[in-house]
């Protein structure tokens, strides 16, 4: 009986396949480059849209701290917050994935 069982374990641990490597193909289809192309647009449109953000933002702050309107004021500041830290991801998007695809790889 612990034969057969060996046995079957050892034919069916033969069909598995053992080694499998598949690395992204940036020729498999059309339209690769032009997706790069629209990608760097985006980032490059938030980047401008997070200046914009920061600027209202600063614009607010300052209204609301000579208005004597602290709402106003924190709404500034967490404009200021949120856009400085949409920028940082913007401009870090390609290491931040690249970071984690070879984290993947490695496991």
């Amino acid at each position: 009986m612990i034969e057969l069982i060996t046995t079957s374990f050892v034919h069916v641990v033969g069909l598995l396949p053992m080694d499998i490597t598949i690395t992204p193909n940036d020729s498999g289809l059309p339209g690769i480059s032009q997706l790069r192309t629209i990608v760097g647009a985006i980032m490059t449109v938030g980047l401008i849209l997070s200046v914009l953000a920061l600027i209202i933002s600063a614009i607010v702050w300052g209204f609301g701290a000579n208005s004597s309107n602290p709402h106003l004021a924190s709404r500034g500041k967490v404009g200021v917050l949120v856009s400085c830290g949409a920028a940082v991801i913007c401009g870090a998007s390609v290491a931040l994935i690249n970071f984690f695809w070879n984290v993947g790889q490695s496991v």
